[in-house]
């Protein structure tokens, strides 16, 4: 199937009737396209993992009204909706059902059950768009093919029985020249249950499809028309980056950057199928090809920032015990179960970066107190908050001559808390107070990428 390509439409690009009918559009336009993937309709996710978290009837009643209100605003538009209609009803009843029964105690099994609806219903309604554009479609249901364990909210992909599955159902459908519609996310294990392959997992799902089917591309359409160099929203000078590689998207997406994290796409870094970004509201803006060696590959590729750092300063007590001190310290940290981000250190202490942005309390607030108790007792601890990390992301930063020459020498006026290079040959991480951040973004991006 060396000429089929995958295509994965998000949420904001099924969020409502003229973004499913660009997306439909898209389809049509591409031969290639033979299997298309769909997350839920912005915002249907979130409402349904609030009622599996169990919630009381009010409030229930008021979600319930909430996705009805954002599937029929779709369903409204279409000329000839009574059959797909009673399909989407069926759905919403068994939500509800499904959701009372949350009310009343909750389960992974349970919320997966609950949360697989949204994919559900935003497939069904596709295929009947693409009818009315006078196009037919086939709508699979994943579960029949993505086999997965039963890690429920975060299940891994059984990659043989997967691949067995999309042999017998789905090739021979692709064979007859079907397109085929089916849901991102989602999958079922041994016993029968449906499962979800946890964040970005939709992108994992069209990724596993490209791969089992061995297909050209994956073609991922989003809201933005590719990957930049930093965000336009702080740079509006930012360019877009026409292809990248797997590393660089990796060190970006490690750094905050809203963009494909590779995580979501092993299966396709696995076996080297370019992946493709581009937006669904704007298909002829371009977009980011993201490939194993693109060429030419750049020193400076991109500039992520990621704010709300805590900067912890560790200083050992006591010079004679320095050679067990970082032992004592991460086995602390790890103990507290504390991601580290970035850290450099001399003989008798360490500072490191905690990242927030990966769990939902702040970065003080994961500073516990026990935490600080404990670690006090190998050390000083000094605690500094209201700071961003500006990574910087290239290659072969390492063995370039002059590069921390043009960092420091373009932000020469600001204060630098923290370094961090070295490690890596595809990053600098710059420690900067929060207020500045901004603005050394943008010199830096002028000395880097604008000249």
């Amino acid at each position: 199937m060396s000429h089929l390509s995958v295509a994965k439409f998000g949420g904001t690009s099924v969020a409502n009737f003229p973004a499913m009918n660009a997306c439909a559009k898209i389809v049509i336009a591409d031969p290639n396209t033979r299997v298309v993937v769909l997350s839920a309709s912005a915002g249907v996710t979130n409402i349904l993992v609030a009622l599996a978290n169990g919630c009381e009837t009010e409030q229930r009643t008021k979600y319930l009204d909430e996705l009805r209100t954002i599937q029929y605003n779709i369903l409204d538009e279409l000329k000839n909706n009574k059959v797909i209609s009673e399909e989407i009803d069926r759905l919403l009843a068994n939500i509800a059902s499904l959701s009372e029964a949350a009310s009343l105690a909750t389960s992974p099994a349970l919320t997966d059950e609950l949360i697989s609806h949204g994919e559900m219903m935003s497939t069904l309604i596709f295929v009947e768009v693409l009818r009315e554009l006078q196009t037919n479609a086939t709508w699979v249901d994943v579960r029949q093919l993505v086999a997965t364990n039963s890690n429920y909210g975060k299940a891994a992909p059984d990659d043989a029985k997967t691949q067995k599955n999309c042999d017998n159902i789905l090739k021979p459908l692709l064979n007859r020249g079907e397109l085929v519609i089916t849901q991102g996310f989602i999958g079922r294990d041994e016993k029968g249950k449906t499962t979800t392959l946890g964040r970005g997992g939709s992108d994992y799902s069209a990724a596993l499809l490209a791969e089992v089917l061995d297909a050209k591309d994956v073609l991922i359409w989003t809201d933005v028309p590719g990957i930049y160099t930093t965000d336009p929203r702080v740079v509006p000078a930012a360019q877009k980056i026409d292809t990248m590689s797997f590393a660089e998207a990796a060190e970006m997406a490690t750094f905050g950057a809203k963009v494909l994290h590779p995580a979501t796409l092993l299966p396709a870094v696995r076996s080297n199928i370019p992946v493709y970004v581009g937006s669904s509201k704007d298909p002829a803006a371009g977009g980011t090809w993201v490939t194993r060696d693109p060429q030419p590959r750049p020193i400076f590729r991109a500039i992520a920032l990621r704010r709300d750092q805590t900067l912890l300063t560790l200083s050992s007590l006591s010079m004679l015990h320095a050679q067990g001190f970082l032992a004592n310290v991460f086995n602390i940290l790890a103990k507290h179960k504390i991601s580290v981000d970035t850290i450099t250190t001399s003989e008798v202490s360490i500072a490191l970066t905690l990242d927030k942005t990966g769990s939902a309390s702040s970065g003080a607030n994961m500073l516990s107190n026990e935490l600080l108790t404990e670690l006090s007792e190998v050390c000083n601890v000094k605690v500094d908050t209201g700071l961003s990390l500006v990574a910087l992301i290239g290659n072969d930063l390492h063995i370039t001559a002059g590069v921390a020459k043009r960092l420091f020498g373009t932000i020469e006026h600001y204060n630098v808390r923290m370094v961090s290079y070295g490690a890596s040959t595809n990053n600098i991480c710059l420690l900067v107070q929060s207020q500045h951040a901004d603005e050394v973004v943008r010199l830096l991006h002028a000395e880097l990428f604008e000249k």
